[in-house]
């Protein structure tokens, strides 16, 4: 649901200072480079002490800034156009990473990232744990392309997952670079390490 702000009310004397909080909060992002990480909890109750807020606020408040994509204006593919073959794939270990194709939109482009391995030989009923993936397009031309996780699903040995580009990627898609990368939470706050390249040229 969007946030209506409860704006009947607001003291001008803070103006200033509710500036000056969004001037840090644009200094945290650059001095660390977008990727901040979290107080530790030392840090957090020493913090609640001294300036006398609770600790479960601080937390909340902090743990917003890790969440800042999710309040991008979300965008709809609207007015399907094509769907573009890729059938391209990475494979490590006994998993298998594939991009079949890319569904074009006026809009936006959706790439469905697929995975795939052998679990034959485990016991029914066990699952294996459950990774987030991110999306980063390189173009070779510095445009800057928002590439959101729409969720996915699948079973033991198939799962598959949506993510919406924007702009949508060129038709010619020889130069396109899907770079992926594993995390072990939504708010990649904790990478695997893993990370491959999908390149989309014949």
């Amino acid at each position: 649901m969007p946030f209506e702000p409860p704006a009947e009310h607001y003291d001008e004397h803070i103006e200033v200072i509710d500036e000056q909080i969004c001037n840090l909060i644009k200094q945290r992002k650059e001095l660390s480079k977008n990727n901040p990480g979290f107080p530790t909890k030392q840090l957090i109750g020493d913090w609640s002490i001294k300036y006398n807020f609770y600790e479960d606020f601080l937390n909340s408040v902090f743990a917003h800034f890790l969440n800042e994509e999710i309040y991008k204006p979300v965008v709809e593919p609207k007015g399907f156009l094509k769907n573009i073959p890729i059938l391209k794939s990475f494979e490590i270990d006994d998993w298998f990473y594939s991009v079949t194709f890319v569904r074009q939109f006026q809009n936006a482009s959706v790439v469905h990232l697929n995975l795939d391995r052998d679990d034959s030989d485990e016991m029914p009923g066990v699952f294996p744990e459950h990774y987030w993936f991110d999306l980063s397009i390189d173009d070779g031309e510095g445009i800057n392309y928002d590439c959101r996780n729409e969720g996915g699903g699948g079973s033991r040995g198939h799962s598959s997952y949506t993510f919406v580009v924007s702009p949508p990627l060129p038709d010619d898609v020889s130069k396109i670079k899907l770079v992926f990368k594993e995390y072990k939470t939504p708010l990649k706050t904790k990478p695997t390490g893993l990370e491959f390249v999908i390149r989309m040229d014949n």
